[in-house]
């Protein structure tokens, strides 16, 4: 059935009147995060696939990987690993109805904003 009041309903916000929040940037880096982690875990399969094919499939692989693009690609995984993992941390902590009030859960976005930035410091220390 079309629909006849077309031009008298309100718009909702367009990108450029809404500001955006804290938790809907966090939440839509999760989503980002989540999908590029598996570009991530496609390279370490191809990196594995290619040690068990042969010895210069090998070398081609971990040539890119231990360069400094692949250093690059393994540190922002590392970065969105631990960021991705506090975010899913962070909804746990919602579901459970805990810190849903505007100032709570900004402090909870910089949390997991700042400890994933962190977390990923100590790891490229350690490894």
């Amino acid at each position: 059935m079309a629909d006849v009041n077309r031009g008298n309903r309100p718009l909702s916000p367009h990108l450029q009147v809404y500001r955006p929040q804290l938790t809907s940037v966090t939440s839509i880096l999760t989503r980002i995060t989540g999908n590029a982690l598996i570009v991530s875990a496609l390279l370490i399969a191809w990196w594995f696939l290619a040690a068990a094919t042969s010895p210069d499939y090998f070398a081609t692989a971990n040539g890119l990987l231990t360069s400094w693009f692949g250093d690059l690609v393994m540190t922002l995984s590392a970065l969105g690993l631990w960021y991705h993992t506090l975010a899913g941390v962070r909804h746990l902590i919602w579901d459970n109805g805990y810190m849903l009030d505007l100032e709570q859960a900004e402090k909870l976005g910089w949390a997991v904003v700042i400890g994933s930035v962190v977390l990923t410091l100590i790891t490229i220390v350690i490894v």
